[in-house]
C-alpha cells in the first residue's frame, strides 16, 4: 500500500500541490486523472522520489520516504518500475541493453541470468526477437512495451506509469492498457497510472483519483464516477457538450 498525506510542492511562488491525500490500492490500477496543470505529475515524481515534497510524507507500507536516508531510498526504488511518458529509451542502446539497464545497476546477476530476465520480459511483452533492435527501429507502442519490459525487470513491487497512451493511436492505447492491466493482475503489483485519457478509466481504472488546481478534489471507482453530474470532474469526464448532451438523452431513456 502507498500512502501519501497532505502533500505540498510549491517551485518559486507557485504553488503546485496544496495538500493532496490518498491511499492507493494493494494489487490494483489505481488512476491518478486531471487537466494539464493540475498537478498529477509532480504527485507522480513526488511519490518515486524525483521530486522532494516541501510539507507532507509518502509510505511505502508504512516506510515514510520522506524521513529516510538516501541508501534507504536507494532500497525503495529496487521495488519500483517507471514507465517514462516519452518511454526514456537510450538511442544508441539496443532493446535488450535498455531492458537490462536496471539490471546492470541494482543487481549481482550473471551475464547468463540477465539474459534469461530480459528474453522473458520481452517475451512477456510481445516482442521476441527484437533484442538487437534499436529505439529508432520500432513503432510507438513497440518502444511503449520496451519501456514497460524495462520496468518491469525487476520484478518490481509498484509500478508507475507516466500518461502511457501519450502519442498511440486509440488501438494501440488499448493494447497498452489491457498489458499494464494483465501485469498488475499477474505480478500483485500496486500500479499508478498518470492520465487524462477516459478510456484508459473506464477501461482498467480500480480506483480513480482526481485532481484540480493542486488539490484532490474526487475519488472513487470507475462505476462511481459515471454518476457525477456537474462539477469540475463533470466537465473533465465530458469535455464536449456533444458528449454532455449524449449522456443527459442517455440517462433520460
Amino acid at each position: 500500500m502507498i500512502e501519501i498525506k497532505n502533500i505540498r510542492k510549491n517551485f518559486g511562488d507557485h504553488q503546485v500541490l496544496k495538500g493532496v491525500s490518498s491511499v492507493f490500492d494493494d494489487g490494483k490500477c489505481n488512476l491518478i486523472i486531471g487537466k494539464s496543470g493540475s498537478g498529477k505529475t509532480v504527485t507522480l515524481k513526488c511519490m518515486v522520489g524525483l521530486y522532494s515534497p516541501d510539507e507532507g510524507d509518502i509510505e511505502y507500507d508504512g516506510r515514510s520516504i520522506t524521513q529516510m536516508s538516501f541508501n534507504d531510498r536507494k532500497d525503495i526504488r529496487r521495488e519500483i518500475g517507471m514507465l517514462f511518458q516519452g518511454t526514456a529509451l537510450f538511442d544508441s542502446l539496443s532493446v535488450e541493453e535498455n531492458v537490462r539497464f536496471p539490471l546492470d545497476m541494482f543487481t549481482n546477476m550473471t551475464e547468463a541470468e540477465k539474459v534469461d530476465r530480459v528474453n522473458f520480459c520481452l517475451n512477456r511483452v510481445n516482442l521476441v526477437n527484437t533484442n538487437k533492435k534499436y529505439p529508432g527501429e520500432l513503432s510507438g507502442g513497440m518502444k511503449k512495451r520496451v519501456g514497460i519490459a524495462r520496468a518491469i525487470v525487476l520484478n518490481p513491487k509498484y509500478l508507475f506509469c507516466d500518461e502511457p497512451n501519450s502519442g498511440l493511436d486509440p488501438k494501440t492505447a488499448i493494447v497498452i492498457d489491457h498489458l499494464i492491466r494483465e501485469l498488475t493482475q499477474e505480478y500483485k503489483m500496486t500500479t499508478i497510472i498518470n492520465t487524462h485519457d477516459m478510456n484508459s478509466v473506464m477501461g482498467i481504472g480500480d480506483k480513480v483519483v482526481f485532481l484540480h488546481e493542486g488539490l484532490k478534489y474526487w475519488e472513487g471507482t470507475k462505476e462511481e464516477i459515471m454518476e457525477i453530474t456537474d462539477g469540475e470532474l463533470f466537465d473533465f469526464i465530458f469535455a464536449s457538450d456533444f458528449l454532455k448532451d449524449l449522456r443527459r438523452n442517455a440517462r433520460v431513456s
